[in-house]
């Protein structure tokens, strides 16, 4: 059983690590990290080649997320505690978020994970995820800064998760995911002290 989780957080490191926001820019001749903030996220895309670019991107990423969990949770079939369906996908989706942070493919230079972990979240429990993902739009349209959004999600992820049910082990592993997804951003809580954080404006 050991055996299958790991393979399950292998193959969501394999999948999460195939960066949309590369691929999306290359399909139209831009390098991602050499514009805007550098960052191959959803955010920068939109702020460097628009809304479509950026919906590709945020629509991909959240697949990635929710591709590893399914898949996790079939390899495990069957279990319990740290061995159950849902454990096992937490920890295929945490590998698909680590995989998303710090992808082989592209010299482990990725994003900071937001949409691939709420790709997962959604498959862990859909009412929470999706209703993460509108307070993260109404935070973002009030005050145009993505970070603030994630970060005020990212808080909410784990208590929303254990109110409708979600314990032991399934969330552990999103808790691990949730602190990487708040290390990734420690530029953006950084420049948001100091009153500097980008704001999302699409040209």
């Amino acid at each position: 059983m050991l055996a299958r989780l790991l393979a399950g957080f292998v193959i969501g490191y394999l999948l999460g690590g195939v960066d949309f926001a590369v691929i999306v820019g290359r399909m139209r001749g831009i390098d991602i990290y050499e514009v805007g903030s550098g960052n191959p996220g959803t955010s920068n895309v939109l702020r460097t080649m628009g809304k479509g670019a950026a919906a590709m991107v945020l629509v991909g990423d959240l697949a990635k997320g929710l591709v590893a969990a399914a898949m996790g949770a079939v390899i495990s079939a069957s279990g319990e505690g740290y061995a159950s369906p849902e454990a096992a996908a937490a920890l295929a989706g945490l590998g698909a978020v680590v995989g998303h942070c710090y992808p082989a493919w592209h010299r482990f230079k990725g994003g900071k994970g937001v949409a691939t972990s709420a790709g997962v979240i959604v498959w862990l429990n859909p009412l929470i995820g999706l209703g993460l993902g509108v307070l993260w739009g109404i935070v973002v349209g009030i005050t145009r800064v993505a970070s603030i959004g994630s970060l005020m999600v990212v808080v909410l992820v784990l208590p929303g998760l254990w109110w409708t049910g979600v314990t032991g082990w399934p969330l552990v592993w999103v808790a691990a995911m949730m602190t990487l997804v708040v290390y990734r951003h420690k530029g953006n809580i950084q420049r948001m002290l100091k009153g500097g954080e980008r704001k999302v404006v699409s040209p």
